[in-house]
Order: structure tokens, then sequence, then C-alpha cells
């Protein structure tokens, strides 16, 4: 290295070192030679390059334009599309009935769309006569354009072509037309568009610039404001039917879900009731079971006690018609044993106890004797022609008959009077015979007859 620079800086360098030398300056100052020849063009703008004799080059970008610096001169002017807000306000061509004229004052709210034409002499034309100036006149100049020409628009259209494209058609053609056109027209032909294209295309020209579209944002009059309150209150008025509706539809299903809730729970009341019903039904006849079988258990144990009753009263009737048939036997016995003695006594000397009886009954019995003989008619016949002491002779017998018959009558009537007569009360402390057992009889002894009169 020292030997390097010494060599140096004695002048004597070697010719390799010249030459990269050289290298590196060329890739240096070329590049830059060049860029003064080149200029960048950027997107969305146009770059003019006039030559020296009037020749004039259009660059587009984004791209490079070839300029020399003595023999050029060169601008930039933009290449996009220009946006103009519109306020247009002016009267139709409306007439009435009677066609008579009948404007109605609208405002149209709209934007339009221009740009630079795409030859070379409205490029030109565009860059002497509109982006020369500044951008608040471009800016002002458009909009008078624009304006001007949209007032001419609106003064020969109606207010309706300006809502409906089909009814302006309908206005400028025939029924049988309507199709035809619908079908020929496109989708942004509007009527207001086409007549501002057309009115505007020739002054947009001389300025080297084009109308791409319009776009109308609002198109205000009281006709169009009407319209839309009634628009508003029809749609209000559709909506409030649309709710009322779901309302009513909500109504009906909270109605319907109420009564079904309310079904449900009549239906459960009444099965709880019918269970309550069978419930009671079971009770009912559960306690009627219990009375049954209570019942039965009363009517058992009475029964029972009845048959013990029974029987004890049987036994005690049994011992008392035993004690009853003893008596009369008794009573029977004696009397018989008195008749038998008063048999025995008269027959050793009953003519003359007959006798004596017959003479105390006489006075009581003989009136009666009297007049039954006295009211018979007695017819006494005899074979021996004793007649009348054959009848004395039976009635002697007949009186002695009645005063035996009388005689005796009267102990055997006390004896069966006695024997007829009902035993005496027991005590307080026997019990009673039930009421549905029958009553003892007693046994009543056979009268006996009146013992045989002596001698018969």
């Amino acid at each position: 290295m020292n030997v390097a620079f010494a060599q140096v800086e004695g002048g004597n360098l070697p010719p390799l070192f010249v030459l990269v030398g050289l290298i590196v300056a060329a890739v240096l100052f070329i590049p830059f030679i060049i860029s003064r020849f080149l200029t960048t063009v950027d997107a969305g703008t146009i770059r003019l390059v006039s030559w020296f004799g009037g020749k004039t080059n259009t660059f587009r970008g984004p791209g490079k334009a070839v300029e020399i610096p003595v023999l050029t001169t060169a601008t930039t002017i933009p290449s996009k599309a220009i946006n103009i807000d519109l306020d247009i306000a002016d009267q139709t061509a409306d007439v009435d009935d009677e066609g008579r004229t009948k404007p109605i004052k609208v405002r149209v709210l709209a934007s339009a769309i221009v740009s630079i034409g795409d030859t070379n002499e409205m490029i030109k034309t565009a860059a002497n006569k509109f982006f020369s100036k500044g951008e608040v006149e471009q800016n002002s100049i458009l909009v008078d354009l624009l304006s001007s020409t949209g007032r001419r628009a609106i003064n020969l259209l109606h207010h309706d072509e300006l809502f409906n494209r089909s009814a302006a058609m309908r206005a400028s053609a025939s029924p049988a037309q309507i199709d035809h056109n619908l079908a020929i027209t496109s989708e942004d032909d509007d009527r207001l568009a086409i007549i501002i294209k057309s009115a505007c295309s020739r002054e947009l020209q001389d300025l080297g610039l084009v109308f791409n579209s319009l776009n109308i944002k609002d198109v205000q009059s009281e006709v169009a404001e009407a319209r839309r309150r009634q628009t508003a209150l029809e749609a209000k008025a559709n909506a409030d039917i649309v709710q009322a509706d779901q309302e009513r539809r909500s109504r009906e299903a909270q109605l319907a879900a109420e009564q079904a809730i309310s079904d449900r729970t009549r239906d459960l009341e009444q099965r709880r009731a019918e269970n309550a019903v069978i419930v009671a039904e079971a009770e009912a006849k559960r306690q009627t079971a219990l009375a049954t079988q209570r019942e039965a258990e009363l009517q058992a144990t009475q029964i029972a006690s009845a048959k013990a009753d029974a029987e004890q009263m049987l036994v005690e009737a049994s011992a008392a018609a035993d004690a009853e048939a003893l008596k009369i036997r008794r009573i029977a016995e004696a009397q018989a044993e008195g008749i038998r003695k008063v048999n025995e006594a008269m027959r050793d000397g009953g003519n003359q106890y007959l006798a004596l009886r017959q003479l105390e009954m006489l006075p009581a019995i003989a009136p009666e004797i009297a007049k039954a003989l006295g009211q018979a008619k007695l017819v006494n016949i005899s074979g021996f022609g004793n007649a009348a002491g054959e009848a004395s002779s039976q009635i002697t017998q007949v009186i002695q008959t009645v005063l035996a018959a009388k005689l005796f009558s009267g102990p055997l009537d006390g004896v069966v009077g006695e024997v007829s007569s009902p035993p005496e009360p027991r005590s307080g402390n026997e019990s009673k015979p039930p009421r549905d057992s029958a009553p003892t009889p007693n046994p009543t002894p056979k009268k006996s007859g009146p013992p045989p009169l002596p001698g018969s």
C-alpha cells in the first residue's frame, strides 16, 4: 500500500485504475444525464411535451416522458374525472287539464361527472382552455355550464318526468311504442340526463371535456313533498296496519295460549273434583261398610242376646207352665175328690139332700118354669087312659132335672173359673219374656161333667 500511494503521488498511475475510474464515473454520470431527459408521469396525470417547431407529444401516466431541457417545454394536467355538485331550481312545463300552463317549481340536487377527452386534440384544448385557469374558476365554469343546461332541461320537462322515466315515455310516445322504447333505452338514460348531456356536449367539447353521467340525488317540490308525505302516511298506515295485525295475531296467540291454559286448568280442576268425588264415594262406601259391619255386629250381638233371653224365657216359661200345670192338676184332683165325695154322699142319702135343695130353690125357679110351661104347647097321648098323670110325672122329672143341674152348676162353675183364672204375677226380679216370643198358653183343664144323679 505504501508503494501504491507513493506511485500515485509521483504521477505514475497504472492503466487499470484509470479504466476503473472512468467506468465508475460513467455509471454515476450517465443516469444523471438520462434523468434530465426522462420525466416521471404519475398515475392520473397527462404530460404534454411541446418540441421546438410546434410538435406536441402526450404522455399518460403512469410512465416516462421524453424531454430535452433546451428543446422542449412540458406541462402536466390531471386526467381524473371531475365531480360537480349541482343545485338547480326552476319551473317545469306542466299544464292543467284544460291545456293552460301550470308550472311547478322544483329543485333538483344532482352531481355531474365530466372528464378530459380521449384524443390529443381535446387534451391539448383542455390544457389550453380549461386547465390553464385556477381550480376555483374551473369549478365555477362547470357549475354555471351544467346549471344553465339543467334549468333549460327542467323547463322542457313535466313534473312527473323528473321522477318516472316510464311516465316521460308514455307522455311522448304512443302506447304501441312504449314497450319498444323501454326495450331499447339503457338503464341510465334518464330524461333529464339525456337533455343535459345533449345540450352541454358541444360547450364541454369546446373546453376539451366530455359529459360522463348525471346522478340526481333529490328532486324537491311541493307536489313531491305532498306525495312524500302521502307516501309516508300510507307507509305509516301500512306499518300501523301490519303492527296492528301483528299485535292482533300476538293477542290471538296469547288468548289461545290462555284459553289452552284455562282449558287445562279446568280439566285439572274437573279431574280433581272427579277424584274428590271418587274419594268421597270410596269414603262413603267405607263408612257404609263400617256401618253395615257395626250393624251386623250389633244385630249379631242382639240376636245372640235375644236368643239367650229367649232360651232363658223359654226355660222360665216352661218352668212356670209346669208349675201352673201342676197347680191345675192339684186343683182338678181336689175338685174331682170333692165331686166324688159329693157323689158318695148323694149316693148314701141323695134323695133327702136333693129334696131339701129343691125346696130351697123352688121359689126361685118356679116362676120361670111356670112361664116356660105356659108358653109350651104340650100334647100328651096315652094308650092306657092316664094322660094327665103321665104329664104330671114328666113335668116333675123335668123340674127335678133342672133343680139338679142348678144345684150342681154352682160348685162346678166355681172350679172352672178358678182353673181358667190367670196365674199370679211373678216378682219384678224375674226377666220379662222377649217381645217377639209368643206367650205360653195356660193349659185349661177340661170341665168335668156334673155327677150322675142318684138312681140314673
